[in-house]
């Protein structure tokens, strides 16, 4: 099948946009080859002994005289669900390096906050910035310099790009993501949203919400619904980045212990072969992630880290490119919040191997890319199985159910999940995916506020009982950090639910987890930098019109023009936001990432 000229065409703008920059990145990884290639010859011998102290004798002796060594960078801890299941795979890594005649060493570990627990707390506004920390700290233990590959242990939201972040600064190695798998699934997404829309609307306690919630949230592995954690697992796979099956395999299948294994085989079989992460990673290789991304509904986060993990690798990736792609890439999957569900029965509906497989029928997936297994996509449409005690990938996926997951001769839609939007306002993206109607054009009054508190008060007042738009500014990432405005997802939910129409404007997140709500979020400039979104008052008539892709404030641009901007500067002190003012300083627009690491 011949790629569809949208996607050439993108990859080329890519391709040709970055010939600078990744001529730059390239250099950078000749030079640090070169460096790193003799660096354990060279070193002093007491750097050496340092080095691997913690070694058995027989592994101090080989490290000297050159067996291969890996370094893993994990985000293990055991308050997350999550990560939690990350904790013995270090040993797992150790004693499948020593079967290849290899060492393997924790070189370090990265900080992971859950966006579950921080969601409407002070805490949240660390969240968004957490991923450049963590890019940091993944440098920082890669930084001793003795390794020949590397391995990054992580699944959510902030904790994938930080370490893709991190490892392309180090990509003259070849470096393989392991991911945890998602928690088996407990009450459906559906009731779990029920409950909250219930508790916003006073119909159920405190103690009601809680047993649901727990009743979701309740062992070890990712969330089950397609947020920004499981979002994260499928474009990595879907760039061969991880292995096929990787993403949602539970964490307690025996097919998890052999993808870790097998992992690690990869990429000692890359080092062997001098192939690099940051020469694997190409332009198909980032376009055939945006068309992951588009394709299966995923979380508007991605928009920004895909820009800022792009970079990193010196491509400058842009919102258009995504756009262009999105008017042409069908919605081939079905998963809430975009569909019923869960990650899970994704997987056994035939899961991301059924999907790429679909992607590559229809021409959408550049095949003559780098992966783990080698140089070819196709046998990323494979499961992965066990056979005589070795895990194989024979087998294509086949689509089992096709209200979960389908053909792109059939899609759910045919365009993909996100669409730019832009006019007077601004500029700023919507998830159409889980939608009912995605070209509605809305035009209602703006009830302004300066967070999500202010919006939860005036819903509890029944002040919004009524058809409005609501603007909630000063949340972009140079004001406090960009933090997801999840808690407005239930009440705005019990509006539409009433009959009332219903939108929201902001220059913050609202994150993969953004429901049924028409919401044009990331709109830049924010209202920190005085954009125009900082001039919206309540009573301004705004027009969302999905079918042209705008939004508008309808007052006369001269009363507009006349106003000054109205905005509350936040008071970023507490649960250590005082410390990341160097971040809300410097850091880039959404546009460019919302990074700190951006090029000038």
């Amino acid at each position: 099948m011949s790629i569809h000229p949208v996607v050439l065409e993108v990859e080329q703008a890519i391709r040709q946009r970055s010939k600078e920059s990744r001529s730059r990145y390239l250099e950078k990884l000749k030079i640090s080859s070169e460096r790193s290639s003799s660096a354990r010859n060279n070193m002093g011998c007491s750097n050496l002994a340092h080095a691997f102290a913690s070694c058995d004798k027989a592994q101090q002796s080989d490290a000297v005289n050159g067996s291969k060594v890996i370094g893993i960078i994990s985000a293990y801890n055991d308050m997350l669900s999550a990560h939690e299941p990350l904790k013995d795979y270090p040993d797992i890594i150790k004693d499948s390096a020593v079967k290849n005649n290899a060492i393997a060493r924790v070189a370090g570990g990265v900080p992971a906050m859950c966006d579950g627990i921080t969601q409407g707390e002070p805490g949240m506004e660390l969240s968004l910035f957490s991923r450049d920390v963590i890019a940091l700290s993944t440098a920082v233990g890669f930084s001793h310099n003795v390794f020949d590959a590397g391995l990054c242990l992580g699944v959510c939201d902030k904790i994938v790009p930080g370490l893709m972040i991190g490892a392309l600064s180090f990509g003259h190695m070849p470096i393989g993501f392991i991911p945890a798998g998602p928690m088996h699934t407990g009450i459906s997404n559906d009731e779990k949203s029920e409950s909250r829309k219930k508790f916003s609307a006073g119909e159920i306690d405190r103690s009601d919400l809680i047993a649901s919630e727990q009743a979701a949230y309740h062992s070890p592995g990712t969330c089950t619904f397609y947020g920004t954690a499981n979002t994260n697992q499928l474009i990595m796979e879907t760039m061969g980045i991880q292995l096929p099956s990787a993403s949602f395999t539970p964490p307690d299948s025996p097919i998890r212990k052999l993808i870790t294994e097998k992992t690690v085989e990869c990429v000692l079989e890359l080092s062997n072969s001098n192939l690099k992460l940051g020469e694997m990673l190409d332009s198909k290789s980032w376009v055939n992630a945006l068309v992951a991304l588009l394709s299966s509904g995923g979380s508007t986060n991605l928009t920004i880290h895909l820009i800022a993990m792009a970079e990193a690798g010196g491509y400058k990736i842009t919102l258009e490119d995504m756009n262009n792609l999105s008017e042409v890439i069908p919605s081939l999957t079905s998963v809430y919040p975009s569909g019923k569900a869960d990650v899970n029965e994704f997987h056994e509906a035939g899961g991301v191997a059924a999907l790429i497989g679909s992607l590559l029928d229809g021409g959408y997936l550049f095949n003559d890319v780098k992966t783990l297994l080698g140089d070819d996509l196709n046998i990323y449409r494979n499961i992965a199985e066990i056979k005589n005690g070795e895990l194989v990938w024979e087998t294509p996926s086949k689509i089992l159910d096709q209200s979960i997951i389908r053909d792109h001769k059939n899609p759910f839609n045919s365009s993909g999940g996100l669409k730019l939007m832009s006019g007077n306002l601004g500029e700023g993206i919507i998830k159409t995916s889980a939608l009912n109607s995605k070209d509605e054009s809305i035009t209602a009054p703006a009830v302004v506020f300066n967070d999500q508190e202010e919006v939860e008060h005036a819903f509890a007042k029944g002040l919004l009982n009524k058809d409005c738009i609501i603007v909630v500014k000063g949340q972009g990432p140079s004001s406090n950090g960009m933090p997801e405005l999840h808690k407005l997802t239930a009440p705005l939910g019990v509006l539409q639910s009433r009959g009332h129409t219903v939108a929201l404007l902001t220059d913050g997140r609202m994150s993969g987890a953004s429901g049924k709500i028409p919401a044009v979020i990331h709109i830049s400039p924010e209202a920190k930098e005085l954009g125009p979104i900082s001039k919206i008052l309540s009573g301004d008539l705004i027009n969302i019109n999905l079918q042209n892709s705008t939004f508008s404030n309808l007052t006369n641009e001269t009363v507009i023009e006349g106003r000054d901007p109205v905005y509350i500067s936040s008071n970023p002190i507490g649960v250590g936001r005082e410390l990341f003012s160097v971040f809300r300083d410097n850091v880039s627009n959404v546009t460019k990432g919302a990074s700190v690491f951006n090029e000038n």
